[in-house]
């Protein structure tokens, strides 16, 4: 047993190593030469009852330091209760580009909740580039630049990156754990093997787009965004993954534990869909906690301790390196915070995903 467990910690930490020396190394897609004249896009956003966010997602469109008039900001109200219009209404008043709220009424083909938004909206979309984000997101200014830096030749989508903020210890965990989730994608994705898209902060060409039929013919998921990305890569197109400053968002935090428990179930479903040997390496990942107990009922605290100080200072490199890429702060001192946050919410992921019951999301069930 003991050595069992001997080599699962080897294996630990030298995956964990591995990705640091690659991250480390690696500096992901370049950015190419941008037209004298910048194109024309259109960016989609879907809202459901989102009165509380929406007017910080669309002053952050406001603020983009490109030529309003090349911009067409085009709203899906997915069939709201709130103020969500009215406050969209009032925060883009007097904007120089184009701003549509289109209510969304009806469904398309095999599209349900964020998919059938946005399959209204790309239909109603005029340019030749979608861009793609949540009404919980607000986008740096320098955003659709940095994703068309990308968009070269052939390339169907080009993926940003998202850190979630707020001022609570609870709000900092989630970034904390976020931007690293996200390295790991990187490093991944720097290897050859992209995996995802993340629909929050996506640029996706027309052509890519509608080469896939568009959402309304693509089998329902309530990971969207990977289904488009699976579509996108079967119809012979590449893809771009960034960890770059200049594409940054900020997201809005899950503000309870159950709603970051039907957050991330929603995302299990993503993950659920990767390869066999990602999914068996986020295992090896995940079992930590579980193991190290084992240790320490097998070896004793001592050497449990030690094994768990280990991995304290590897994930504080880790920690380092990703939030220095991006000019951020790095929060270190979350980082034995950190340690009960992924116990409990591993706990809580595997008894969710085990029950027999229904996550909620933007208050819709979903199996």
């Amino acid at each position: 047993m003991l050595l069992l467990l001997t080599l699962y910690f080897l294996s630990w930490f030298g995956l964990l190593a591995l990705s640091v020396g690659l991250f480390a190394r690696q500096r992901g897609s370049r950015p190419g030469a941008l037209p004298r004249l910048m194109p024309r896009v259109s960016i989609l956003i879907a809202a459901r009852n989102e009165e509380a966010a929406i007017g910080r997602c669309l002053r952050a469109i406001r603020a983009l330091h490109y030529p309003p008039e090349r911009i067409e900001v085009l709203l899906g109200d997915d069939a709201s209760t709130d103020n969500t219009a009215a406050v969209a209404d009032a925060a883009m008043e007097g904007y120089g580009g184009s701003f549509r709220i289109i209510a969304i009424t009806d469904v398309l083909g095999t599209a349900r909740g964020k998919a059938n938004v946005l399959a209204h909206l790309a239909r109603v979309a005029s340019a030749d580039y979608f861009f793609i984000t949540d009404a919980d997101i607000a986008v740096p200014p320098t955003w659709l630049q940095g994703l068309l830096a990308h968009a070269q030749p052939g390339v169907g989508i080009v993926t940003g990156l998202t850190l979630v903020t707020g001022p609570r210890l609870f709000h900092r965990l989630q970034g904390l754990d976020w931007l690293m989730s996200l390295g790991l994608v990187q490093v991944v994705t720097d290897l050859g093997r992209p995996v995802t898209a993340m629909g929050n902060n996506m640029l996706i060409t027309r052509a890519a787009y509608e080469a896939t039929g568009g959402y309304e013919q693509l089998p329902f998921s309530v990971t969207e965004d990977y289904e488009l990305f699976k579509a996108v890569l079967r119809c012979s197109y590449t893809s771009r993954n960034l960890f770059r400053a200049e594409i940054l968002a900020e997201s809005l935090p899950m503000y309870t534990w159950g709603g970051l428990l039907h957050q991330r179930r929603r995302w299990m479903r993503g993950v659920e869909q990767l390869p066999a040997w990602l999914k068996l390496c986020l295992a090896l990942y995940g079992s930590f906690y579980l193991m190290l107990a084992g240790l320490a009922v097998v070896a004793g605290v001592g050497p449990a301790l030690g094994v768990w100080g280990g991995k304290l200072l590897l994930q504080g490199a880790w920690a380092l390196l990703c939030f220095r890429r991006v000019g951020r702060r790095v929060p270190l001192e979350l980082l034995p915070m950190f340690e009960l946050y992924t116990i409990l919410l591993s706990v809580g992921l595997i008894g969710f995903r085990l029950l027999p019951v229904s996550f909620s999301w933007k208050g819709r069930q979903y199996r």
